[in-house]
């Protein structure tokens, strides 16, 4: 557990050490070099300038696996109750500054959880998605690390064996916690986004079909996600971020 505090262009933090920051926050990222890489059109480079020094957040594997099998279909506010209330339920207590908190439940805790203990977390349908992935990790392992060096197609490959872990799900866990930067979400947001600016990109009668109105097919979610990543390279992760934040504030 640790304090984090941004004063303008300076990071204020306890408990960690600046390692930690550094790793958490990529600030190992060449982020001005990223940046002019990916600046490849003018909707972009607005963003870009918009929101210059929004980062990608370098995440613990299983807390963002978790997170993101709860995130399907599910509002911001909701999916961070749903993940509060799993770990108040089973994490371990942290006290800091005379405060409580609750660190997130290991694999082996959810595992042995009965469904109905986290369907009363809120989480539904996802709560028997959540509970088969936990006893898959804690039964047979995932070498998170080893997906890290593996190729995008065989870490994604392999994700998608898990329970409640589709195509975008599996793009948000290699993006957010697998160093796989050139991963590509597609979200309602993103395909808006694409629709509307990178639309010459794609034959008129597969955009004709992919309306935002329309849900999304896992064919044509990788197609929009292929586009992603081979027009915005090894760094399109960074370029959905903006996207994605850019659509969102301006709405």
């Amino acid at each position: 557990m640790c304090k984090i505090h941004q004063n303008g262009r300076t990071l204020e933090f306890e408990g960690v050490n600046t390692s930690f920051v550094e790793l958490y926050f990529r600030l190992d990222d060449d982020l001005p070099k990223i940046l002019a890489q990916i600046g490849k059109d003018n909707y972009i480079r607005a963003a870009i300038n918009e929101f210059n020094g929004l980062r990608i957040l370098r995440q613990e594997p299983w807390e963002c696996l978790i997170s993101y099998i709860c995130a399907t279909y599910k509002s911001i506010s909701a999916i961070s109750q749903m993940l509060a209330n799993l770990s108040g339920k089973f994490g371990e207590k942290i006290c800091l500054d005379s405060h409580k908190f609750y660190g997130f439940p290991k694999p082996e805790k959810l595992a042995k959880a009965p469904l109905q203990e986290l369907q009363e977390c809120g989480l539904g349908y996802r709560a028997k998605y959540v509970s088969e992935t936990a006893r898959t990790v804690h039964k047979n392992g995932v070498d998170f690390e080893r997906l890290k060096e593996a190729t995008y197609e065989e870490a994604k490959e392999e994700l998608l064996t898990l329970p409640g872990v589709g195509p975008k799900v599996a793009d948000c866990v290699l993006l957010f916690s697998l160093e796989r930067l050139e991963a590509f979400p597609v979200d309602v947001w993103v395909r808006r986004v694409v629709l509307k600016y990178y639309a010459k990109h794609f034959p008129t009668e597969f955009i004709r079909k992919n309306t935002p109105q329309q849900s999304l097919s896992i064919s044509a979610y990788e197609k929009f996600s292929s586009f992603g990543r081979e027009y915005f390279g090894n760094h399109a992760g960074y370029a959905q971020e903006y996207l994605y934040h850019y659509e969102r504030m301006h709405r």
